[in-house]
């Protein structure tokens, strides 16, 4: 299952499961917030490492500046585009 799926079914679940969105959320305060992240969808049974939520953002983020003018270095600069963890964050915050 890629990325995208894994936090498709995390969302799904956070929706249905107030205990789970709070214990999502809290990790905003924690010192490592992806770590505390990825551990509490982990204990949740769902596959998702640090590693995967950050090549995922990444991985997003080059295609994005592939795909503006040619992904040279004349690309406008995409600032925090890169951070899945926060744009998914966002998302649960509106549940």
């Amino acid at each position: 299952m890629d990325v995208a799926s894994v936090l498709e079914a995390v969302r799904h679940k956070a929706s249905e499961d107030p205990s789970f969105l709070r214990e999502l959320l809290a990790s905003r305060g924690s010192g490592r917030p992806v770590a505390t992240f990825c551990a509490a969808a982990q204990r949740a049974g769902f596959d998702l490492s640090e590693m995967d939520l950050i090549s995922a953002g990444e991985e997003m983020y080059a295609a994005m500046l592939r795909s503006t003018n040619g992904g040279g270095e004349n690309s406008p600069a995409l600032a925090g585009e890169d951070d899945l963890y926060e744009d998914f964050m966002t998302e649960l915050s509106h549940l």
